[in-house]
């Protein structure tokens, strides 16, 4: 059985078998967690189960559950910053309207969709237009593919140091080792505690980190098969063909990706595979951080609801857990 999840404002979202948790902790210092029910699309029909089909589907699911884990913890975030204006006589004694609810939804929903958008452009379309505008070899696919995914990784390396260095992304790549941490634990058999976790690796070869360089990787080949046929189809090729031929197969790459990802997890303890997985972590090496226990625990309360061992008593309390459907 596997586990994973992601970092969220302040918290970590874990995803289990038919549950998805997301645990923040609150600015009083008590851990909240937003329990949800999920069967993801390829246990509900066995199409979505085919290879590479299943790694496409299960991006945008968990693009889906990413958005609404944030979007919990946005709001978390909110609800204590309302409560800290009344406190301190700066706020007009109220919360927040459902209106306004409404909108600050609406408005992470939009920044989301707009980074994805903005995100396309800069790690798809920029290197095109690079790479057409710096070297002569539009008409040689291979070299062309190759030399526009160098900048395309070049771009992301530059893009997650620059982030890095902000106070809050800081926070959030601590809580991102912090999951790693919980998950190593407990795919190790380790006791799901923070003496459990502490002494694992915040470096883990199944991260969305990985996934980003592999898809930059898997683009290389799949473009440059792409462009030689386009090219004999066509006599040659030039960067509109390249717009509207590349940009459709994302899914796909993604795809491919997923299970070129998913394999090399699972030998990453061979020597060959130690290879493979190496320039992922490396790059993990910006995206996480060595989180303190406080950070630790969130990750470990959000796995134990994800898993079904929240018990009363425990980091988690009970009179504080939410169960809610997810839509």
């Amino acid at each position: 059985m596997q586990v994973g999840g992601q970092a969220v404002i302040e918290g970590v979202m874990m995803r289990g078998p038919g549950v998805v948790a997301t645990a923040v902790r609150r600015a009083d210092g008590q851990i909240v967690v937003q329990k949800q029910p999920y069967v993801s699309l390829s246990e509900r029909n066995k199409l979505f189960k085919l290879p590479v089909l299943r790694g496409g589907v299960g991006l945008f699911e968990m693009l889906a559950l990413g958005i609404k884990s944030l979007n919990y913890s946005a709001e978390v975030s909110l609800q204590d910053a309302d409560l800290s204006h009344r406190k301190n006589g700066d706020g007009h004694g109220e919360g927040r309207t459902p209106q306004q609810k409404t909108r600050e939804s609406l408005t992470l929903w939009f920044t989301v969709v707009f980074s994805l958008v903005v995100g396309i452009a800069v790690f798809f379309v920029v290197p095109l237009v690079v790479t057409t505008s710096l070297f002569n070899i539009e008409q040689e696919p291979l070299a062309f593919n190759v030399a526009a995914g160098g900048f395309r990784i070049l771009l992301l390396t530059l893009y997650l140091g620059a982030i890095s260095m902000m106070k809050d992304i800081k926070r959030l790549f601590a809580y991102h080792g912090a999951e790693h941490k919980a998950v190593y634990a407990f795919e190790r058999g380790d006791e799901l505690s923070v003496a459990g976790a502490a002494g694992q690796s915040r470096f883990h070869p199944r991260c969305g980190t990985s996934f980003l360089l592999i898809v930059m990787l898997v683009a290389v080949l799949l473009f440059s098969v792409l462009d030689a046929i386009m090219m004999m189809w066509l006599g040659s090729i030039h960067i509109a063909t390249r717009f509207i031929t590349h940009l459709p197969l994302i899914p796909l790459i993604a795809g491919v990706s997923y299970e070129f990802i998913k394999a090399s997890a699972r030998r990453s303890e061979t020597a060959i595979g130690k290879i493979i997985v190496a320039p992922g972590l490396w790059l993990q090496r910006i995206t996480t951080r060595e989180p303190d226990e406080s950070q630790l625990e969130v990750a470990l309360a959000a796995l134990r609801c994800a898993l079904g061992e929240d018990r009363a008593g425990e980091t988690v309390r009970r009179d504080v857990l939410q169960e809610v459907s997810l839509n």
